[in-house]
């Protein structure tokens, strides 16, 4: 494919001369008209494939986003929770601490 682009004009006529000589005058246009056919069915088939695989990973990527969600949303609740715990944990802990400091002072 890339070679194609570095053929100079007098290569593009050597090959149409050549092609005319084995194929005739007559065949050129039924064989373009083939060729430009297999090509559009080959840019469409790639299309498709690519309209499938940007389908499939859209599902892909929301179901990705979903769980995303989901860990987000239960590790928050579970800092909350901790949260909860370490301020009460907190407040129990100087309760007892001033109530030893207060048996210790009697």
């Amino acid at each position: 494919m890339l070679s194609l682009l570095f053929i100079s004009g007098g290569e593009i006529v050597l090959v149409m001369l050549l092609a005319l000589l084995f194929f005739g005058a007559k065949a050129i246009p039924d064989i373009a008209k083939t060729l430009g056919k297999g090509m559009r069915e080959f840019k469409k088939a790639t299309n498709e494939i690519k309209r499938e695989f940007d389908d499939y990973s859209s599902d892909i990527r929301k179901d990705i986003d979903e769980v995303a969600s989901t860990v987000k949303k239960e590790t928050n609740q579970i800092k909350q929770d901790i949260d909860k715990v370490s301020s009460k944990v907190e407040k129990e802990s100087k309760d007892i601490k001033k109530g030893l400091d207060e048996n210790l002072k009697d």
